[in-house]
């Protein structure tokens, strides 16, 4: 009598309930169509964009250059940066390819604002030499700083 109705008392109280296991099915299945698809599609799509990349494509690298593809040899790409200067990256480093018309509107911008700060930064100084060149020519002596 002890042992059967200790069984049966357990078997009781531990029923099967179908609402937990549906629980934890749409649980599993909205973490899955939340978070594992998206970033498998993202880094399909990256793939996608790294193994496309042909010479003279523009490209944006993970660290946020800018720069145009020159040469591409197995899982490397030599990137022009600037003018004559070219430095190779890894394939995997190439974050997207830039259409023309995507980078230059920021670029030229901020190219422009360069020169411009170039140039006052060209006045000033030559303002400052012509300071204390008239300083010394009127004193005869040097001003000690």
């Amino acid at each position: 009598m002890g042992i059967s109705d200790v069984a049966a008392a357990a078997a009781t109280k531990s029923s099967f309930n179908p609402s937990t296991l549906i629980l934890i099915l749409v649980v599993v299945v909205g973490f899955y169509m939340l978070m594992i698809r998206p970033q498998r599609r993202r880094q399909q799509q990256a793939q996608q964009r790294q193994n496309s990349v042909q010479p003279g494509a523009r490209v944006r690298t993970t660290a946020g250059m800018y720069a145009t593809v020159v040469e591409v040899d197995g899982d490397d790409v030599v990137l022009e940066v600037a003018p004559g200067i070219e430095v190779r990256y890894m394939r995997r480093a190439i974050m997207d390819v830039v259409s023309p018309g995507e980078e230059t509107a920021e670029d030229v911008e901020d190219d422009h604002d360069d020169v411009e700060d170039d140039q006052d930064d060209v006045e000033d100084a030559e303002d400052v030499q012509d300071v204390e060149d008239v300083d010394h020519a009127g004193s005869g002596t040097r001003k000690k700083d």
